[in-house]
């Protein structure tokens, strides 16, 4: 492997490691915040940050965070933001509570449905942004208030719940292990090592291609280290993740959601059309792109997202509360925007909108350890939010 990675770059990378990363600071510069978040957090908490069960329960409380920070990146990549899907997601995890509690619906096909309702509700929503052009804080918030409303008429101001054990393993359980005992979980380890393989070969093989093109941008020294830190990263993670009890099933969900998501961002004709109308709707129209089409339909898949996370969610809390989702839009946007999303639409990526996530649930939880009040999180999230978008207007005015 050491091999075929230096016969790719045997003509250099072209610029210095610190050229690079001074031109790339809004898309490394979250990865370092992160790694630098955790370390601090590993050692103030004395090792509990990454003990296997704490980590596990970190991915467990993000991952309705994470999918939803995956819908709205593409909003505002398009240039609007959606106030309402905290609100969405309660209220649909209020309909799925109706239909598998009270009306003993079968969960698969209340799932289904549920999906359905999230989808019209984005969709009613991005059509009067889209083809009406009202702006969409004002759309959303409304909506935030009527679906939150909603919530409570539909539960009659009481929590509904429990849920049938197979619903809940949605949230809270785990891939068997088919190649051993589950202790430690081999299938987990195996799936980590071989992720972390192809993402390492994925990584060389275009690095090829762009050599051959003579595009080579990234230094080789920074190329080897970053991917070996992501390597080794990702075979540590699937071990500690494997002595626990393994793989999620919601990690497994997120898992795919990312790649299909960062696929079509980054390789679809559709995926660049959104960036570009976040860039300049004018001249994307102009340039016949469809850009009311294109922003309803980001408005219907965050819509689906958040009712896919407000199932997740009830199936965690097993049960559906008028509160749920409380304040949820909060941590959604602010994790876009801390993964290096623009303000102004047109910039920021789906694994930058992940990351951003975590940021947001390393903080939650290792300052949860350390027996930080709510009061002090809420503050301290508060300021790393406005850092992050000091940071995006430093860097745009710079250009």
């Amino acid at each position: 492997m050491a091999d075929a990675a230096a016969e790719i770059d045997r003509a250099g990378g072209g610029q210095s490691v610190v050229t690079f990363l001074r031109n790339n600071l809004r898309e490394y510069g979250i990865l370092i915040a992160l790694v630098a978040i955790m370390a601090f957090f590993q050692f103030a908490t004395g090792g509990i940050l990454l003990r296997p069960v704490n980590l596990t329960n970190l991915i467990l409380q993000n991952s309705y965070i994470v999918i939803m920070a995956v819908g709205m990146l593409l909003v505002i990549v398009s240039g609007h933001i959606d106030l309402s899907v905290g609100s969405v997601m309660g209220f649909v995890g209020a309909v799925a509570a109706v239909m598998i509690v009270q009306w003993q619906m079968n969960f698969v096909l209340a799932a289904i449905l549920c999906l359905a309702v999230g989808a019209v509700i984005g969709a009613a929503q991005g059509y009067w942004i889209a083809y009406h052009k009202i702006p969409s804080f004002i759309v959303t918030l409304a909506g935030m208030l009527v679906f939150k409303g909603l919530s409570l008429w539909l539960l009659a101001g009481q929590s509904v719940g429990p849920f049938p054990p197979t619903f809940q393993l949605i949230a809270s359980g785990f891939v068997p292990d088919f190649l051993g005992s589950g202790k430690p979980n081999m299938l987990s380890l195996v799936a980590g090592v071989a992720l972390a393989c192809l993402i390492l070969f994925l990584a060389i093989r275009t690095r090829r291609r762009e050599q051959a093109k003579g595009t080579v941008e990234e230094p080789f020294a920074f190329f080897a280290v970053k991917h070996g830190a992501i390597f080794i990263a990702l075979v540590y993670m699937s071990w500690l993740m494997a002595s626990f009890r393994g793989l999620p099933n919601v990690f497994i969900v997120m898992a795919l959601l990312i790649a299909i998501y960062s696929f079509v961002a980054n390789r679809m004709t559709i995926g660049r059309r959104i960036y570009a109308i976040g860039g300049n709707e004018k001249a994307a129209k102009l340039s016949g792109i469809r850009t009311e089409r294109l922003v309803f339909l980001t408005f219907a898949n965050m819509g689906m997202l958040a009712a896919l996370a407000g199932l997740i969610f009830a199936a965690r809390l097993n049960t559906a509360t008028p509160k749920a989702g409380l304040g949820f839009e909060l941590d959604v946007i602010a994790a876009v925007f801390i993964g290096g999303a623009s303000m102004a639409g047109g910039v920021g990526t789906i694994v930058g909108a992940v990351i951003g996530a975590f940021i947001m649930g390393v903080m939650n939880n290792g300052m949860s350890i350390l027996g930080i009040g709510i009061d002090y999180q809420q503050v301290i999230k508060g300021l790393v939010l406005l850092a992050a978008v000091i940071f995006d207007v430093y860097n745009k005015n710079k250009v």
